[in-house]
């Protein structure tokens, strides 16, 4: 008999974290890294972020188990920030926190997906969707989405995609791995679709919300069409626009069903966020967002310097994303060529492999996302390393033949 259970042959480690270690091993060894896989803000956490999980440590609230799936502070926040960046109304029962976005995500599925139910996820996708999906004994159900549609699903696509067996739709915008954004007329063609369909719930990740730029403007699907609000799991957190990754929140407004089913599965498996990162959070929402801008600017200039450098190594084509803080640039053009080492290309996996080899720049092949020959680099690093690191790609590419 094995000891390990059958369903982890149904998923696979994150590529994402993996290639993480491996340019962490390597620097390690003494080797110049310039490490671009990992999806965080190399800003720091805001002062007053900071003062306030002080405050509450020394109050000695942070100290104890709070309420499983969030302090009534922390949701009085979040409902507050909905209404106030949304125009969505939730009450206290109808808001969930978790251990980060990913528990929120987790949460979701497992309080709802039977074996045979299908989630419908637009490829490329954050590499964790499909693998949440299987591990709850759904069916991930991959819609590939082009450079063309700027990587996005169109009604034609979602339309074709549902069936009697669909649970979920998945939505993620502005977009990891592309960084793509859905504008409102965007979201309201789908939205139009999923009206139609009553059976198909909505579940849209909106980690990157506060992350656009070029004057874009952020809409939700509950927002833009409030007959899907009852249907619609809208989730959030602290991690990417408050530098807040390593405090582990995220949060959701949806069903209130749904929120007691999350809260319930919760309760048997971590409990409680963090206390002193629930009280961090109340702050983060509450609090000045004045930084979201400042750090946006320079986001922006990161973007424009990685796209235009991208574009100028041979076999390389990159688009300008509207989000978010990656870019994902095909690297067709580099397939079936050789490398100075002597090793063919034939994939985007050999592609990030040889460049970390030779030029000590670690980034995430597309075929990890779902779309491929691509990989992904995210420019949340200082603009130095990013300069040095898309020079290193310029040269790597140059010296294919």
């Amino acid at each position: 008999m094995a000891f390990l259970a059958d369903s982890l042959k149904r998923i696979k480690p994150s590529p994402t974290i993996a290639v993480t270690d491996k340019a962490r091993a390597l620097k390690a060894a003494g080797r110049n890294v310039i490490g671009l896989g990992a999806g965080e803000p190399d800003f720091d956490t805001p002062d007053n972020i900071k003062e306030a999980a002080i405050k509450a440590i020394r109050e000695g609230r942070a100290s104890k188990y709070t309420n499983v799936d969030g302090i009534p502070e922390l949701k009085a926040a979040v409902a507050a920030k909905f209404k106030r960046e949304n125009g969505l109304d939730y009450k206290p029962s109808q808001i969930t926190v978790g251990t980060g976005g990913k528990q929120v995500l987790y949460n979701a599925f497992m309080a709802t997906l039977n074996p045979g139910d299908e989630v419908i996820i637009p490829a490329p996708y954050w590499v964790s969707y499909p693998d949440m999906v299987m591990l709850a004994g759904g069916t991930p159900v991959e819609v590939v989405c082009s450079m063309e549609s700027g990587f996005k699903i169109t009604a034609a696509q979602l339309e074709k995609a549902i069936t009697p067996k669909t649970k979920w739709f998945l939505l993620n915008s502005p977009s990891n791995p592309t960084g793509g954004a859905y504008t409102q007329a965007e979201l309201k063609a789908l939205t139009d679709v999923l009206v139609r369909h009553p059976h198909v719930y909505v579940m849209t990740d909106d980690m990157y919300e506060h992350l656009v730029y070029d004057d874009f403007k952020f809409t939700t699907p509950a927002q833009v069409e409030p007959k899907l609000y009852e249907r619609t799991l809208t989730i959030n957190g602290t991690s990417k626009a408050y530098c807040m990754t390593g405090w582990r929140i995220g949060y959701a407004g949806g069903p209130e069903p749904l929120i007691k089913a999350m809260a319930m599965l919760q309760s048997q498996s971590t409990s409680n966020p963090a206390a002193v990162s629930q009280w961090a959070a109340v702050e983060a929402l509450n609090g000045p967002q004045d930084f979201i801008a400042k750090h946006n600017v320079i986001f922006k200039e990161r973007r424009d310097l990685v796209v235009s450098m991208l574009n100028q190594a041979n076999g390389i084509k990159c688009p300008t994303p509207e989000g978010a803080f990656y870019v994902y640039p095909s690297c067709a053009g580099t397939i079936g060529k050789t490398t100075a080492s002597g090793k063919k290309l034939a994939t985007d996996e050999d592609f990030v492999t040889e460049l970390l080899e030779a030029e000590g720049v670690a980034v995430v092949q597309g075929s990890a996302f779902g779309l491929g020959p691509a990989f992904r680099i995210s420019y949340a690093t200082k603009t130095s390393d990013l300069e040095d690191a898309c020079q290193r790609i310029q040269r790597f590419c140059g010296n294919l033949k």
